[in-house]
């Protein structure tokens, strides 16, 4: 661990929600794009931070009772955001039918022809999301990685646009009544046939005109560059199995001036990646612009069923796990932050070991400012960038969502140092808080 240096612009940190208490938070859809263009907002004006679990092939693989209790433990657990496949091509026991043996089209690939009797089981599930007061982030068509077996794009392909679009108007219509669905379209994939997917994207938008899209496309693509032309594009996305600050940054800097948000990044149990690595892609894409992050876990996303990689539990032991409630303390801690107000720092960087990482956002009035700090063993920031009266210092640690250690910022101070070396996890990840006193 080694001296990280930072230049911190400070703002007004709100008060800590205790561990547990950040579970319904009351938004209101449908949701809207905020006044300055950089997160979204409820009816009610109030801006909607997208705290997500991938929940793949919950439609596919749940009954409406399993689907309900896993949304009640997400919702318990600070989650807002589902992001969710209305029909699975591999990843469920019966894929492309449902736990109820229906299958989506009456005949196989036929976009052209819906089974009404699997998407009014859709119904019941998404049914059990928006009483949860759960935003769905619905993918009509996953069209797989590199178009293959995994997802619907052989099928899309031999459809046709004009079929495609059929099935855009059809869910369009059939959905309406549901405000809290965000269309994602794509699915690991940058199609070489764009018509396809500007097809269904129009379909949706001729008979649901209101409902926000967005998409999901190969890792590191550059969703505005890619789908520059898409009119019913209103969301960015940044899907990265990198640095997650780094990617984020990117796109804040690129622009536009459009809401975005981390939409997947390597999952827990795959890859090597533990809670402490959850926690820093989280918080390095919230607080390097992006308005919302969508964490994964195997066995997850799946919900027991095929999956890519070995799992260590089946999927209701797993919904405690780690990973899981580190995010449910950074919605905790979030939900009582004006995170809206956060803008990436200007300059921060690692000294030494290239793993030691201070991550920092700064309000733009200049009245708080957040950093997390993974395998940094101190942090210097410039003093004079803090605007509030009396600024107070507290360190929290993201693996319990507890403040450890409170100290008033002297006049002189430069370097801080978080309360030990590790958190109560054995971990080496520390936030930084610094604000006025209440």
């Amino acid at each position: 661990m080694h001296p990280v240096r930072l230049a911190l612009s400070a703002c007004l940190l709100a008060c800590l929600l205790l561990p547990g208490s950040a579970g319904g938070q009351g938004s209101r859809f449908p949701l809207a794009i905020a006044p300055d263009g950089r997160y979204l907002q409820d009816n009610a004006g109030k801006p909607f931070l997208i705290t997500g679990d991938s929940a793949w092939s919950m439609i596919a693989e749940l009954s409406p009772d399993e689907a309900e209790f896993y949304i009640a433990d997400r919702k318990a657990r600070g989650f807002n955001t589902l992001l969710v496949s209305l029909i699975e091509h591999q990843f469920a026991r019966n894929a492309p039918r449902n736990i109820e043996g229906d299958a989506p089209f009456l005949e196989p690939g036929n976009f052209a022809k819906p089974n009404d009797r699997y998407f009014a089981a859709a119904e019941r599930i998404l049914d059990k999301a928006l009483a949860a007061d759960m935003l769905v982030l619905l993918v009509p068509a996953y069209m797989g990685a590199n178009g293959g077996p995994q997802g619907w794009y052989g099928e899309m392909a031999a459809a046709g646009p004009d079929a495609l679009k059929a099935y855009g108007r059809y869910l369009g219509k059939r959905f309406a009544r549901y405000p809290n669905i965000v269309w994602v379209q794509g699915g690991d994939y940058d199609p070489p046939d764009k018509a396809l997917v500007e097809a269904l994207a129009a379909g949706i938008e001729e008979t649901s005109p209101g409902a926000l899209q967005t998409v999901h496309g190969i890792r590191d693509t550059v969703t505005d560059v890619f789908w520059g032309d898409a009119g019913w594009l209103k969301l960015d996305t940044v899907y990265t199995y990198e640095d997650t600050a780094t990617a984020t940054l990117a796109r804040y800097r690129s622009g536009p001036r459009r809401p975005f948000f981390l939409i997947e990044s390597r999952y827990e149990n795959e890859h090597g990646v533990g809670a402490s690595e959850i926690r820093k892609m989280a918080y390095g894409a919230l607080l390097s612009g992006a308005s919302g992050q969508v964490y994964g876990n195997n066995p997850v996303w799946h919900f027991s069923g095929p999956g890519l990689f070995d799992a260590p539990s089946d999927w209701r032991k797993a919904l405690a796990s780690d990973g899981a409630q580190s995010i449910g303390h950074l919605a905790g801690l979030f939900a009582d932050l004006d995170w809206w107000r956060l803008r990436p720092a200007t300059a921060f960087g690692a000294k030494g070991l290239p793993t030691a990482t201070a991550i920092s956002a700064l309000a733009e009035d200049g009245s708080f400012a957040v950093a997390y700090l993974y395998d940094a063993t101190s942090v210097e920031i410039d003093r004079r960038e803090i605007t509030a009266v009396d600024p107070i210092v507290e360190w929290y640690d993201p693996s319990t969502g507890r403040l450890r250690l409170s100290a008033t910022l002297g006049a002189d101070d430069r370097t801080l140092h978080p309360p030990s070396l590790h958190n109560a996890s054995g971990a080496r990840d520390w936030l930084l808080l610094v604000r006025g006193r209440r």
